[in-house]
């Protein structure tokens, strides 16, 4: 019995979202990094983020709990399927977020750990109610989805600066195409579970791939901003530009066709888009 209930206890930390926070938050130190990365602070920055956005998506989930078990998708999650009690993995959840959060006060600093207190608070107390009360949920939950990157910045420079506001804003309008394209392919697991997405009711996909042509459209000019910043070079430009064109095109389709074909298509797009974007910042870095 040990081994699954720990393995219970690890999936309630949902580990993709928490290896995705990680990685944005590397790149936002890498490309903060004046001169080489320390490596130490560099570690301590990363042990930190893992530890709060494992509580984040632990508290997360049982305060869904009860929506969870409503949803084919989500109705095998460790509470929902009875395998792990609520007051368990409310200690488990506070236990995590809190250990991160002086994690990163004690070894980087107090603005690093400001912002994930802010991205942990924000995520589970703002998002994820809002999501049975406002379609606009997923615009706001997108706010906590691109502070890890913040994060990532201010434990290397020690202070948020204009640059690093655009990656922000890449992980910002990234989000929503993506999101938008799950939650419609979703729809009637969210229907059943009374949450007010803007893909519930949505049948023939007009609005929901309305907004993701958008916000793709968005992304397009946002993510060139880091080269006329000076953070990053013409390899990343021309790579930001075809991306950008690569992305809007998936959502242009998706819009177009609004069939459950092309909705995971734009959704697996967005999954190669934002390693792709990261990886050509962390490649193209400019040496200013």
């Amino acid at each position: 019995m040990a081994f699954p209930r720990a393995a219970d206890f690890f999936a309630l930390t949902k580990p993709r979202i928490v290896l995705l926070v990680v990685l944005t938050a590397a790149v936002g130190f890498y490309m903060a990094a004046p001169a080489g990365v320390e490596v130490m602070l560099f570690i301590h920055t990363m042990v930190g983020t893992a530890l709060v956005a494992a509580g984040s998506s632990a508290l997360n989930q049982v305060t869904e709990s009860a929506s969870d078990a409503l949803m084919v998708r989500t109705a095998g999650r460790p509470i929902p399927a009875g395998r792990l009690g609520r007051h368990a993995s409310v200690i488990f959840a506070v236990v995590l977020g809190t250990s991160g959060t002086v994690y990163l006060l004690y070894f980087v600093n107090a603005l690093t750990a400001g912002l994930a207190a802010l991205t942990l608070g924000s995520y589970v107390l703002l998002y994820t109610p809002l999501k049975r009360r406002t379609t606009l949920n997923t615009l706001i939950g997108a706010i906590p989805g691109a502070l890890p990157i913040l994060g990532g910045w201010t434990a290397a420079a020690g202070a948020i600066r204009l640059p690093a506001w655009s990656l922000f804003g890449i992980l910002f309008f990234w989000q929503l195409p993506h999101f938008l394209a799950l939650a419609w392919l979703y729809r009637e697991d969210y229907t059943r579970a009374g949450l007010r997405m803007l893909s519930v009711g949505d049948h023939d996909g007009r609005r929901t791939f309305r907004q993701a042509v958008l916000y793709a459209a968005a992304l397009l000019p946002m993510s060139l901003v880091p080269t006329l910043l000076g953070l990053a070079g013409p390899v990343y430009f021309g790579g930001a530009v075809l991306l950008g064109m690569w992305y809007s095109g998936a959502s242009f389709l998706a819009a177009y066709r609004r069939t459950t074909t092309a909705a995971r298509r734009l959704f697996l797009v967005s999954i190669a888009y934002l390693p792709s974007i990261l990886g050509l910042l962390a490649l193209d870095k400019a040496r200013v």
